[in-house]
This record gives structure tokens, sequence and C-alpha cells, in this order.
């Protein structure tokens, strides 16, 4: 018996038709979908591929061999055998926002297990399992998490790529006939081949993610009649997922949604498991690693401590360089242990003099890995991921630990655990800083997938054990980053680069799906340690101040006027910070002739960073335009703008009025017609405040 389920998160829909057999039909999908009265009386049918009754394309999850012959989201077999499904007996339950679809094909004995939320903010999530119910192993080749369907016509994807230090590099491209793929095997989200994008066809234009750390798969086929196909999931290894007798095997959680606030609404409300059940204001954070690498000396980091806190610093984070006998990055790691020669007194007595100090104390960690020249490799060398017969492949003078093994995740939360008991810690900056190779167990199968679990399971663990402390996930900086490892996690590193320059175009990219205020953005040292480029204090602190606020240099070696700057910048962030993170209230504008705006609106104030990178192409940079409620009639003025002088080419005595709060100006004309603003130097910025003025109404 066929039936329609309609399925709803805010404005995005998703109309299925339920078959007698096969899978589920996509009849609509986009905004305000809506499934159409016809179906199923109105068979489809083709010439093309010489069937008498054509099979629906347009499927969640289609597979192969039965008269469909696009790309197939479900694939395996039994030992070469049983490599045909056919679903039959659909069901339906619904709870809550989440629905459950189930099925089985008797023949192949394999059940299969489509679930599907439905987000009041405005995401549609998809994750799928497989079954095996027969007697032998079933072999999955394939298990996309979902399938979504956008209309024929001109497609564009916006996607992004990048490298280490060069994250979230947005590009574009128009879609030719046949299959685009991309393929991740690095074992982690990859800086290069980033699981989330924009498509847009017809009049649809809908987000797409695939929560998970692992290696991943998408796909995006063209089917006969001109609509495309977008399916998401895990990419496997050879012979990786193998089910035993009565064994299931579930996707990652794929994710759809209209636009960027959708997914943002979704992280702040559903995704983030935060301490005490609720975000506090994202402390302003110094971290250790740029100021000192390797270099710990417990006074002079006291002394650090110290300037940080004068400068209204609220976290206080150790990087690499504390444990084993850890001198540079060929030694140690998996020796989570204090390193005496550095900290003869352990690491309290620093700690306890952050905190002291009115600041949080965290500390680094790289759990999953193990340097060849350290006691814990000596000890268990078989603790590796590993091949038989194959060479070990370093990266970073590291190789990566078999956390799929229980000994060694046992012994790593043991180890973990150790420090954050005996210390006042309550951050963890949790990095992996390199790509999976040879991720054999020790059976010698493919564990990349169990891998990506287990680290998720350890992660779950000491959470659980410390629900006080909050983790920082870290992957050679943006390596790690999705809506999978955010489950367990509270903050992202979003790049190793810190460059101000740089960071204009990353986190332009990164927040087209995650919130600004778990971005970490850190003021740096100039020159920039990674790019050696000479940037001044202003325009550094402009590119963060929006972000998660931190500090990546030794504060003992500014000057007292970079101090003066520096303190102003970080009060000036705190005031600013509840409307800066405020959900809803975020806008983000595409760069025009180098010119990056970004910033935040409210009922009683404007929040605008602007930040000139390259040098402009135009005589003066258009009209500064913003999306505010052209409806307010009151009118407002510029209250504010930092740093106070900023490094304008040149400007006139109106624009000079303007900028000092004479002039006023209606919301309407600002969305509309813009402010006149100066042309800026390439490589500098302004942060303007907003405010109504008192009795200033429009009237008629």
């Amino acid at each position: 018996m066929t039936q329609v389920l309609t399925l709803r998160a805010a404005a995005l829909g998703l109309a299925l038709g339920l078959p007698e057999r096969g899978m589920p039909e996509i009849l609509a999908f986009g905004r305000d979908a809506a499934a159409p009265e016809f179906w199923p009386e109105a068979p489809r049918s083709s010439r093309i591929n010489g069937m008498d009754e054509a099979v629906p394309s347009a499927v969640l999850l289609p597979t192969g061999g039965l008269g469909f012959f696009g790309w197939p989201a479900i694939s395996g077999h039994r030992e070469g055998r049983d490599f045909l499904l056919d679903f039959t007996g659909w069901s339906v339950t619904t709870e809550g926002e989440e629905t459950v679809l189930e099925a089985r094909d008797p023949v192949a004995e394999i059940g299969i297990r489509i679930t599907i939320s439905a987000s009041p903010t405005g995401l549609l999530s998809m994750r799928t399992a497989l079954t095996n119910q027969g007697a032998a192993p079933y072999t999955i080749d394939r298990l996309m998490a979902a399938s979504f369907v956008l209309p024929a016509g001109e497609a564009r994807l916006d996607y992004f790529t990048g490298m280490w230090g060069r994250e979230f590099q947005s590009r574009s491209t128009l879609l030719s006939d046949g299959l685009w793929l991309q393929e991740s095997r690095r074992g982690r989200t990859s800086h290069d081949r980033f699981p989330f994008f924009f498509l847009a066809a017809g009049e649809e234009r809908i987000g797409f993610h695939l929560g998970w750390s692992g290696n991943h798969v998408i796909a995006i086929d063209r089917l006969d009649d001109g609509r495309r196909l977008v399916h998401l999931g895990a990419l496997f290894e050879p012979g990786e997922i193998r089910l035993a007798p009565g064994e299931t095997h579930e996707s990652p959680v794929a994710h759809a949604g209209l636009d960027s606030a959708a997914f943002h609404a979704f992280v702040r409300e559903e995704l983030m498991d935060w301490p005490g059940g609720a975000m506090r204001p994202r402390p302003v954070t110094l971290n250790t690693w740029e100021g000192n690498y390797f270099d710990h000396r417990p006074e002079d980091l006291m002394a650090q401590a110290d300037a940080a806190a004068d400068l209204g610093i609220e976290r206080f984070v150790l990087d690499d360089g504390w444990f084993g006998r850890r001198d540079d990055d060929t030694s140690s790691l998996g020796d989570w242990f204090i390193d005496r020669r550095k900290y003869p007194d352990g690491l309290k007595p620093l700690a306890d003099h952050v905190v002291a100090r009115g600041m949080e104390f965290g500390i680094w960690f790289e759990p999953e890995m193990v340097n060849p020249r350290s006691e814990l490799h000596a000890a268990h060398p078989d603790w590796v991921l590993q091949v038989k017969g194959r060479p070990l492949l370093l990266s970073r003078n590291q190789l990566v630990l078999d956390l799929t093994r229980q000994d060694v995740s046992d012994h790593l939360f043991s180890s973990l655990a150790a420090v954050l008991s005996d210390l006042p810690v309550s951050y963890v900056k949790w990095d992996m800083n390199r790509d999976l190779t040879h991720a054999g167990g020790a059976d010698g199968r493919a564990v990349t997938t169990a891998q990506t679990r287990a680290v998720y399971r350890l992660m779950a663990r000491i959470r659980q054990a410390f629900p006080h402390v909050e983790i920082e996930s870290c992957a050679s900086g943006g390596g790690r980053i999705d809506f999978g490892v955010l489950r367990h996690t509270h903050r992202v590193w979003t790049s190793d680069c810190t460059d101000a320059l740089e960071r204009l175009e990353i986190q332009r990219g990164a927040r087209r799906f995650l919130p600004p205020e778990i971005l970490g953005a850190h003021i740096s040292a100039s020159p920039n340690h990674q790019t050696h480029r000479r940037l001044t204090l202003s325009f550094r602190a402009v590119v963060a101040l929006a972000y998660h606020l931190g500090v990546e240099l030794n504060p003992l070696t500014l000057s007292g006027d970079e101090r003066a700057e520096l303190k102003s910048w970080i009060e000036t962030h705190k005031r600013l910070r509840p409307l800066l993170h405020a959900p809803g209230r975020q806008f983000l504008l595409e760069p025009v002739d180098g010119r990056h705006v970004w910033g935040a609106a409210a009922d009683e104030r404007i929040v605008a960073f602007v930040a000139q990178g390259p040098q402009m192409v135009g005589e003066q940079p258009p009209p500064l335009t913003l999306p505010v409620d052209a409806g307010d009639k009151r009118r407002w003025r510029v209250a504010a703008i930092h740093p106070a002088k900023p490094d304008f080419i040149r400007i006139s005595e109106g624009q000079e009025r303007l900028l000092s709060g004479e002039l006023t100006f209606s919301l309407a004309a600002l969305r509309q017609a813009g402010l006149p603003l100066p042309m800026l130097r390439p490589e500098s910025g302004l942060l303007l405040e907003l405010e109504p003025v008192e009795g200033g109404h429009i009237h008629g």
C-alpha cells in the first residue's frame, strides 16, 4: 500500500512517496515543498532505458541493478551474492521531531532504517542504517546517510577548498552533465575537501553538510530528466564494513537547510552540549603557543598570566611542551605526564596562580597521536594503526594510536583523567596534527570509520567524567570542523594561520555554516609567525573581535602603548559581546573590491566591522549598506568609531561630520542608500557603533 509523507523543518519541506516495493520517492524538496496530488496514479514512461514502466530515479538512497542506472547510494554483497537490494513493507513511526522509515529485503535478508529529523531551526537531518538479518556476513561497500533532489536546469555549486593555513576558501562552479564527486580519504574532516556546500538550481538554493570527521563522499548525480540527486555519506575502505549476522551499521548524519541562519540556529539550539546546559559568555583567551612554543619556564609563564589578567583576559591555555621530555615536535607524544625538568613542582603552582588571578586554566593534549621517540611507543609499538608488512609513514614525526582497541582507549582516558583530576582545568585544547594512513587494526582490516567513532567515544567519556570541562577541536587548525565532532566539543580552532589578512577569507567561509561565537580568532604578533606579514594592532583586532576572541602572543613583549591599545580592544569586545554573539542578530556581507563587512544589529545598537584587504580598484568605495530594519522610524547616528582615527586615504569634511555623529540618518537610508565612508588603506579596518538619536523620529 502506497502512502505520502510530508516533513517540515520551518520553511524547508520534504515530501516522500512510500511505494509497495523500492525506495521512497522524493516527490518534492525545498522551500514550502508539498507532494503532488497525482502520485502515484500517473506512472512514468521512458524510451531511454527500455523499461516498460520506468523505475523512479529521484528516490532516497537509490540502489543499483533493478532499473536505476545512476549512482547507487547503497551497495553491498554477501560473498559476492545478494548484491541487489529491493526493500518492501515500509512502515512509518513518528515521535516528536523524528520520523523513522523501516523496510526489509526478504531475499537479501537486509533490513533498512532511515531516520529523518525535522528541526524547528530549519534543518532536515537524515541518517541510514542497515541490519544483516541473514545467517552469513554481509559487506557494505557504500551506505550514504541521505539523498536529496534539486530541480532541473542550470546548477551552481558553492563549496570550499583550501590547505593548512588557508582553510575555507570559497569556490563556485556551474555543474555540467554527469556526476560531480568529492571524496576525502584523510581520516578527518580535512582542510581541502570540506563537506559543506550550497547548491542552487531552478528556484531552490539549499545548503548541505555531512556531520562526520572521517572519510567522506559527496556525489551530485544528474538524472535523465535533468534533476540532480545529492548524496552525502561516509567513505569506506575495501572490506571495512562487514556485518556479522544480526549486526547493524548506521551512517553519520547529513543535514540540509535553506540558509546559513538555519545551520547557525541548529548549532546553538540543538547541537552544542554546554556545561551547565547553556553557553555562557565566551571567555577571552590567551593561548601560549606562538608566544612560547616549547620554551616553558614557570616563572615567565606566571608573569605572562599576570600581564594577561591585567589586559582583561579570562582564560589562560597552556599549549604544547609541558609533558614528557617535549623540547620539540619529535618526541614524547603519548607520555602525558608532567616534564619535571621544566616544572620541578609540577603544573599546580602555575594553574593555581592563573586561577588566583581570576582566569580559567586550560591545557593542550594530542591524545590520538604518539611519537616513535616516546615511552609509550617503546612499551607498546603494536598500539599504532598499521598494516603488517607495510612501512609506517611518519607525519610531523607522529604515528596514530589505534583507539579502536579498548586497552589503548582506556590508557588514554586514564592519562588525561590523571591530569584533569589533579589540576583546576576547565578547558582542553584537543589537537590532531596528521592525516591517517595505513589505518589498519589489530586484525589487519581497515578501521578508519571505527577510529573516528572511537575518538568520539573518548571525547564523550572525558566529558562525562569532567562535565565542567570545555573542549576545543583543533586539527592542524581547521582540519576537523564538522557537526560530528561538535556534538562533543565547544569551540573550533578555525586555522593555524593567525594572519589577519588571511583570516578575512578563512573566517568568512567558516561562518557560512558555524556561528561566530565558536570560531576561535586570535590577535597575534606582528610580524605574523606564519606569513611574516606586518599588520597594525587595530587591523588584527578588528578582524578577530566578532568571534571567540583570543590572544596568541607573549604579552610581556608588548610595549606600553600596545598593552593599552590591546586592553582597550578587549574591553570593547566584552562590552559588545552580548550583541556580537546574540542569536539571529549577526550579518555577513559579500566582499566588494576587497572590502569585507560583517557585524550585528539590535534594537538599540548596530555594530559594523569594515576591513579592507588589498588595495581597491575603484576610485572610491561603494556606500556602506547594511541589512537592517528599514521600518524603524527613528533617526540614527554614529556613536563611536574604533580606532578613533582609522587609516583613511582621504576624508571629506562631510564624512568627518558623519563619523563624528553630527549627521543623522534613517535605517531605510542605511539599508538602501548607505553611508558614504572614506576609502581605507589596504590592510586596515574600523569598527562602527551606531545608535538611535533620542527623540529623533521620522514623521510623515
